[in-house]
């Protein structure tokens, strides 16, 4: 059994629009972003890193989505329709989007190992 879960940290699910523009309204809230949030963005070991920055670029959008760049959506592989894994840790004023190129790196030995049986 999975040890009780002692994390603050708040998942979501969304697809990437043909804007790039990303939405759940439960991780935003969870890091209070609301519209016009200013925000730094960028990407590190394929995972993209999303601050609040009060000299930042990007904003939350009017509609309270998030807006990937171009840029960074081209450097993880991005694509239109694709499903990220969102993660928020309101301590660190922080949201982590995972693309499905980070989530297979990441669980594709767990997901391995359940499938042969391997009990660790």
């Amino acid at each position: 059994m999975p040890a009780p879960r002692t994390s603050s940290v708040v998942y979501g699910m969304a697809a990437v629009d043909c804007r790039g523009r990303v939405a759940d309204r439960a991780v935003l809230t969870a890091l209070s972003w609301t519209p016009d949030t200013r925000l730094d963005i960028r990407e590190a070991h394929g995972l993209l890193l999303i601050r609040h920055d009060d000299h930042g670029v990007f904003s939350v959008t009017k509609k309270g989505h998030l807006r990937l760049p171009a840029t960074v959506r081209h450097r993880c592989c991005l694509l239109p329709g694709d499903r990220v894994l969102l993660a928020t840790h309101p301590q660190r004023d922080l949201l982590i989007v995972h693309p499905p190129a980070a989530l297979d790196d990441s669980l594709v030995q767990r997901h391995t190992q359940v499938l042969d049986g391997d009990p660790t």
